[in-house]
């Protein structure tokens, strides 16, 4: 089962599921829920990186504003499941940009 936080969420709402072991994943999103297109805001990432930290066996998983030039923060927060929408289908080469978001989340070990 997956729970989504949205940017006015805090991190310890999903806290009691995941305790229970309820969560396989735990979607952040990066932008308000609602339309493609709207920018990454970086101020989500604490959030990410205190679930990775305290679930280290569940997803992580980031939804909005996530490109070739955010990826790499994302990732180093501690997602390991990305949604890109815009940055893909608005590409001249949606394969490559897939293959970059692709490879810097699998370059990230997570602990």
């Amino acid at each position: 089962m997956g729970l989504a936080l949205s940017p006015s969420t805090p991190a310890d709402a999903a806290f009691a599921l995941a305790d229970a072991g309820a969560l396989d994943m735990i979607l952040v999103m990066t932008v308000q829920p609602g339309f493609g297109g709207q920018p990454f805001q970086a101020e989500q990432l604490p959030k990410v990186m205190a679930l990775r930290k305290r679930y280290p066996s569940i997803d992580i998983q980031v939804d909005g504003g996530l490109g070739p030039s955010t990826i790499d923060a994302a990732a180093a927060a501690g997602a390991n499941v990305i949604v890109a929408g815009t940055a893909v289908f608005g590409a001249y080469d949606p394969a490559a940009v897939i293959t970059k978001l692709r490879s810097v989340v699998d370059s990230v070990q997570i602990p």
